[in-house]
């Protein structure tokens, strides 16, 4: 996609879930409770299942707290996985104007989630933006982190690495470009952002949450934090993730090129996994959605 082009909304769709291994427990619905808490005025609803130790789930573009729902429907066996709405999205509050949607509001809204349910530390699980705030999270935030998990989104030293030196990468993000310009929103609807989701039943489900979004919200996230022309390193990270790290990357992602990945090693104090799942694209969580449940259940578990 040329910046001419504008956006088209051409989400790869995930692959079709198999009906055995992947399918939700026929209660999964009437067992998750929706809650609200609030970040300096701003509103964010969360869903939860289980209890025991907390996760703390955040989504990416375009997405909302639905994306999780089979690693929900697993964990919450031994733990309490809380999935939130990021501010702009679906039922939480959706500020006007960009200067609401800094990192430290974003890191505000998840720490509110992990003190409105009791916990001092949470396991910090997030995919795409909410990987990039998870990135951020556990270096900001280290007394609030139990452990680590990203999907699909390279830290900001390797991206942006690869955003300055590698052709790939940069014809890769022609569409955060575009996502830049001003208008850009204007371009977006409820079912274009949902035409990446297989499952009929679960895009009807995702149509109905993004008919509920501000789409100029979503966008604000790649006008405030995603790395902008002219690309530069960011270099190494001033200070490192103090924490335990698992790193799930779908290999056939067209937007986050798996290059990005090296090196990850050298901005983390403590153990580092990294899985890398070929045929599984961008929405890893759902393309491989078993096996995603199993690695985190496991990698925990240990």
């Amino acid at each position: 996609m040329t910046e001419s082009e504008g956006y088209t909304g051409d989400f790869p769709a995930a692959s079709p879930p198999a009906a055995s291994s992947t399918s939700l427990s026929p209660d999964f619905e009437e067992r998750v409770e929706h809650r609200y808490t609030e970040n300096e005025d701003v509103k964010i609803h969360y869903a939860v299942l289980g209890e025991g130790p907390l996760i703390v789930m955040i989504h990416g573009f375009p997405d909302f707290w639905y994306t999780w729902r089979h690693q929900m429907d697993v964990l919450s066996v031994d733990y309490r996985v809380a999935a939130l709405d990021l501010r702009g999205y679906n039922l939480s509050d959706k500020p006007e104007g960009i200067e609401n949607y800094g990192m430290n509001a974003l890191l505000g809204d998840v720490e509110t989630v992990i003190r409105t349910e009791g916990y001092e530390r949470s396991v910090i699980v997030g995919h795409d933006w909410g990987g990039a705030i998870s990135w951020q999270f556990a270096t900001r935030r280290p007394n609030r982190t139990e452990r680590l998990i990203v999907l699909n989104l390279p830290h900001l030293s390797g991206l942006t690495r690869e955003l300055a030196n590698n052709p790939d990468q940069q014809r890769a993000s022609d569409y955060t470009r575009f996502f830049q310009q001003e208008d850009a929103h204007e371009s977006l609807s409820a079912e274009k952002l949902a035409n990446w989701v297989s499952d009929p039943e679960a895009r009807e489900r995702y149509i109905e949450a993004f008919g509920h979004s501000s789409f100029e919200a979503m966008l604000y996230y790649y006008k405030r934090h995603y790395p902008a022309e002219p690309y530069r390193e960011a270099g190494p990270p001033q200070v490192k993730v103090p924490v335990s790290t698992l790193v799930i990357h779908g290999l056939e992602d067209p937007y986050l090129l798996p290059g990005a990945l090296d090196g990850t090693w050298d901005w983390i104090e403590k153990d580092l996994t990294i899985v890398t799942v070929p045929g599984a694209g961008h929405f890893v969580q759902q393309d491989a959605a078993e096996l995603v449940s199993r690695t985190i259940s496991g990698w925990l578990s240990k």
